[in-house]
C-alpha cells in the first residue's frame, strides 16, 4: 500500500527511493512476520516479536495479602527479558507505519491549507506527531494509574520494592513507549529534518530512551509511569498550543497555561523523585543487589537515578527560561520599534508647523492674524 503520492520514479534503492517508500518496505516487513504465524516451524519465532513475553501466574500464596484478600484467583504479570528486544523491534515497525499515516492523511492535508514556510512546516509536522503520541499516552497511562492504589497511597511507588512484575498494560505500555521514541531516529532521515534542528531532537529522545528504559530495566516502572503522564501533559499542551499558533498567530493563551504546568511538573517530578529514593526506598527492609531477584536498592543506584532525574529537570528549566527571556526580549523590540515608528511623525508635524508659521502662515486660531485683529476691534 502506497502512503505517499510520488511524481517521479527515483532509482531503486536511491536515497529518495527509501525515503519516498519506506513505510511500505517497513509494511512487508511487518506481513513477514506476522505470516510467521501460519507456520508451525516459524510460529515459535513469530509470536516472540508480536506477543508480550515473561508471563508468570502468581498463585494467592506468593502475592501480598492484601491482593490475595481481594483477588483470591491466580493473577497474570510479566516480567521483563532479553526477548522483549524483538517485540520492541516489531512494534517500532507498527510506529513507523502510524507515523506515515499520521503524516500523509492528516498533517499533509492541513500543510495544504495552511500554506506555512518551510521552517514552519517542519515545526508543524514535529508538533503535529509529538502532540498525537502524547494524547495517547496520556489517555493510556491515566487508564492504568486509576486501576493502581497511587492516588490514596504514595507509598505505593516503593513499597514491595522490587516491583518485577508487571501487570500487562503496564508492560505493554512501556514496550511501546521504547518502540516509540527509538522509531524517532530512523525519521529524521525519512522526514528529511534539517540539521540544524537535528542536535535539539537528538538531545529530548536519547533524554526519554535513558530515563524510559532506566525505570523499565531497574523495576521503577511505577515511579516511572507517574512521572510520565503530567509530563505527558504538559508537553501535549504545548505542542498542542504551537500548532494553533501556526494556524493563528494570535492565538498565544496556551503558552501562558503550559508555562505555569511546566513548573508545576518540574517541582512534582523533583518532589516524588525525592521522596521515592531519598526517603521511601532508603527505609524499606529489602536492601541489596540482585540481578536475579531484579533489586537495585542501594545508596551508588539510588542516586545515581537521583542526580539523573535532578540534572534532567534542571537542564529543562534553564531551557525553560532561556525561552521565556528570548521571547520577553522579542516582544520588547517589537514595542520599542513600534513606538520609534511613531515619533517621527509626531516630530515632522511639529517642524512642518513651525515653518508654515515661518514662512507666513498663520494658525486659524492665531490671535495675531488679521482676521483676528478685525473681529476683534469690531
Amino acid at each position: 500500500m502506497g502512503f505517499r503520492k510520488k511524481n517521479k520514479s527515483p532509482p531503486v534503492l536511491s536515497h529518495e527511493f527509501v525515503i519516498q517508500n519506506h513505510a511500505d518496505m517497513v509494511s512487508c516487513v511487518a506481513m513477514i512476520i506476522l505470516l510467521g504465524l501460519m507456520f508451525e516451524v516459524s510460529a515459535k519465532f513469530a509470536i516472540m516479536f508480536i506477543t508480550v513475553q515473561y508471563n508468570v501466574t502468581l498463585t494467592p500464596g506468593k502475592r501480598p495479602f492484601l491482593l490475595s484478600l481481594f483477588q483470591p484467583e491466580p493473577s497474570n504479570v510479566y516480567q521483563y527479558g532479553p526477548k522483549d528486544i524483538a517485540t520492541v523491534f516489531f512494534y517500532l515497525l507498527i510506529t513507523i507505519i502510524l507515523h506515515a499515516l499520521i503524516q500523509e492523511y492528516i498533517l499533509d492535508k492541513i500543510n495544504r491549507r495552511l500554506h506555512l514556510s518551510k521552517t514552519k512546516h517542519s515545526k508543524f509536522n514535529e508538533s503535529g506527531q509529538l502532540a498525537a503520541f502524547y494524547l495517547a499516552s496520556f489517555i493510556w497511562g491515566c487508564s492504568i494509574l486509576t486501576s493502581e492504589e497511587f492516588v490514596t497511597n504514595p507509598t505505593f511507588l516503593w513499597e514491595g520494592y522490587p516491583h518485577s512484575h508487571m501487570v500487562f498494560q503496564a508492560k505493554f505500555f512501556y514496550i511501546c513507549q521504547i518502540a516509540y521514541w527509538l522509531h524517532t531516529l530512523p525519521e529524521l532521515y525519512f522526514q528529511k529534518v534539517r540539521k540544524e534542528d537535528i542536535p535539539r531532537q537528538l538531545y529530548y529522545i536519547c533524554l526519554y530512551l535513558f530515563h524510559i528504559t532506566g525505570a523499565y530495566i531497574l523495576n521503577l516502572h511505577r515511579l516511572g509511569l507517574v512521572l510520565l503522564v503530567p509530563h505527558y501533559l504538559v508537553e501535549l499542551l504545548f505542542h498542542a498550543s504551537r500548532l494553533f499558533y501556526f494556524s493563528d498567530e494570535n492565538k498565544q493563551k496556551g503558552f501562558t497555561l503550559w508555562a505555569l504546568l511546566f513548573v508545576i511538573a518540574r517541582l512534582l517530578t523533583l518532589t516524588l523523585s525525592v521522596l521515592t529514593f531519598g526517603f521511601g526506598l532508603s527505609r524499606i527492609d529489602n536492601q541489596g543487589f540482585s540481578l536475579a531477584e531484579g533489586n537495585f536498592n542501594v545508596l551508588t543506584v539510588r542516586m545515581t537515578c537521583l542526580s539523573a532525574i535532578c540534572l534532567t529537570q534542571a537542564w529543562m528549566m534553564w531551557k525553560f527560561i532561556n525561552f521565556q527571556l528570548k521571547k520577553w526580549r522579542e516582544q520588547s523590540q517589537i514595542q520599542a520599534s513600534k513606538k520609534k515608528a511613531v515619533s517621527p511623525k509626531v516630530k515632522t508635524s511639529k517642524k512642518e508647523l513651525s515653518r508654515g508659521s515661518a514662512n507666513g502662515v498663520m494658525k486659524p486660531d492665531d490671535k495675531t492674524s488679521p482676521r483676528a485683529r478685525k473681529t476683534k476691534t469690531s
